[in-house]
């Protein structure tokens, strides 16, 4: 069996607050992981990421392994972008995936040391093999960390379409449903009395060991991972993972799993990464008292990203404090633990500490307890491994001159 590796190019690895602690394979794009976009497009299991060498160690449940820099892909393999998102739908039978002119996926007619794609400047285009089949793949590609949000109503519409295939769509008891399009509720998942589903401008999917409770209107298109708890509020176009908690209004959101927003707290157009925990009365903004379009911190400099609506992308185990405020198109750094009265920057850089004016680093030491007791709450165990690889992703933390 080909054996299946996600590669990060040089521009998936600038994907902050996102790419310093996790392959971007290992982001949620529409309902699904891009490991698991590819996955099924190709009908085989993903061996591992090729990416940032500070990485190395990398380890989540059921995650794939990150490729050592001494190893060999066997030819045979497939190297795919994990900048493209490919459909839920089997793709064509080929040696070359191609999509919007571009080559997202290639089978390696030889072997390719790792050591080739170490700074991410290989494309795959040079790797294309003279004479292969090529195979056209629907999807779209990622060409900035903002697109995760941009192209979230279309492809969570599109995946729940796939992925509800089959299931029953009855009404579950007490609940209200309005509008037209799919209600999918896998055996296991809980429905509380008096949940409103608005089916109005898209379908909603819930996985088996969801739990949504009574009093909370649903506005499709919506997606809820296993082990997730949904409650009392308007939840409206968001891909929410695996054990997450969710309360309070949500619009437009992406919740990689693991993440904590427990209390009220209008959050819209966001990202929020793995062990993020919210206080209560975090509120982002995504809309500018403008109306104009929104820019972004980028390791590139301030972005134009041409939306409109652009909140929060939340790092890995970021954390807020009660009550904060954060303005549109703000990046809170992986480790962060911000809070005060007064709205943060725009950017607060990996492993920042404190409120407004007075920012500081937060010690690596107590970081790594504080997330080995969160983690422990949710019976998972941060490995050896993985302490090793945040304290690598630490050293290369950016950082912003006070």
């Amino acid at each position: 069996m080909s054996a299946v590796f996600l590669y990060d190019d040089a521009r998936a690895r600038t994907f902050e607050p996102f790419a310093l602690t996790r392959p971007i394979g290992e982001t949620r794009a529409g309902a699904l992981l891009v490991r698991e976009r590819w996955n099924r497009a190709l009908g085989l299991a993903v061996s591992g990421h090729v990416t940032s060498s500070f990485l190395a160690g990398f380890d989540e449940t059921d995650a794939a392994p990150i490729a050592d820099a001494g190893d060999e892909l066997p030819a045979g393999s497939w190297l795919v972008n994990a900048r493209f998102a490919p459909s839920l739908e089997p793709a064509p039978r080929g040696d070359v995936v191609a999509a919007g002119g571009r080559i997202a996926g290639v089978r390696l007619a030889r072997p390719l040391p790792t050591a080739a794609l170490r700074d991410g400047t290989l494309r795959l285009e040079e790797l294309t093999a003279s004479g292969g089949a090529m195979a056209e793949a629907r999807g779209h590609w990622l060409e900035n960390v903002w697109d995760y949000i941009a192209f979230l109503p279309e492809m969570l519409t599109e995946d729940i379409a796939v992925l509800g295939a089959g299931l029953p769509q009855d009404t579950p008891a007490g609940a209200l449903r309005m509008g037209e399009h799919g209600l999918f509720v896998e055996r296991g998942a809980v429905v509380e009395p008096h949940v409103c589903f608005d089916l109005t401008a898209g379908p909603v999917l819930l996985r088996a060991g969801s739990h949504v409770q009574a009093f909370t209107r649903l506005c499709g298109p919506v997606y809820v991972g296993a082990g997730s708890t949904v409650t009392t509020d308007r939840i409206a176009c968001a891909s929410i993972g695996e054990v997450c908690k969710v309360h309070g209004e949500v619009s437009n959101v992406i919740f990689i799993g693991h993440a904590n927003k427990g209390h009220d707290g209008f959050v819209g157009h966001s990202m929020l990464g793995r062990w993020v925990n919210l206080g209560a009365g975090t509120i982002t903004s995504n809309l500018k008292n403008t109306y104009g379009t929104v820019q972004l911190w980028t390791p590139e400099g301030i972005r134009e990203t041409g939306m409109q609506f652009l909140g929060t992308l939340f790092g890995d185990h970021a954390k807020t404090g009660i009550g904060l405020r954060l303005t549109t198109g703000t990046v809170i750094g992986a480790a962060a633990n911000v809070y005060g009265s007064v709205m943060p920057p725009k950017a607060v850089a990996p492993w920042g500490w404190g409120e407004a004016g007075s920012l500081a680093a937060y010690r690596v030491d107590k970081f790594l307890q504080v997330a080995e007791r969160m983690m422990a709450r949710r019976h998972v165990t941060l490995s050896e491994s993985a302490k090793r690889q945040l304290l690598a992703s630490y050293e290369r933390r950016w950082r912003f001159d006070s």
